[in-house]
């Protein structure tokens, strides 16, 4: 499978940047989450739908990734982030549906 990270204009990976800011177990459990990605074994992985076309994995306790799996092996790594409440955080979410928007433009794919 193939696993694309969510980067600024200037390349800074933010989906990685997130996880190395956590604690080492949490660092280990994130990291963890992304080679189950790419290995494909989502049957390992704690998720759930979102919105639209758009999953979340949880790990480690309270921390998510935000994702869309395109044409089976392709999947983007929107955001990630701590979870607070049951529900997403609104900044959260309109960062989460504003790239999802950007990449379904990007391929022409309606996603949210």
């Amino acid at each position: 499978m193939n696993v694309y990270h969510y980067k600024t204009t200037g390349g800074k990976d933010l989906i990685l940047d997130y996880i190395m800011s956590l604690s080492k177990p949490e660092i280990v459990d994130g990291l963890s989450v992304l080679e189950n990605f790419e290995k494909n074994e989502l049957e390992k992985l704690i998720i759930k739908p979102w919105q639209g076309r758009v999953w979340e994995v949880y790990f480690f306790k309270h921390n998510r990734i935000f994702y869309v799996v395109i044409e089976d092996s392709d999947v983007y790594l929107l955001h990630a982030c701590r979870k607070q409440k049951n529900k997403t955080e609104q900044k959260d979410s309109e960062i989460i549906i504003k790239r999802a928007k950007e990449l379904g433009n990007k391929l022409s794919k309606k996603i949210i």
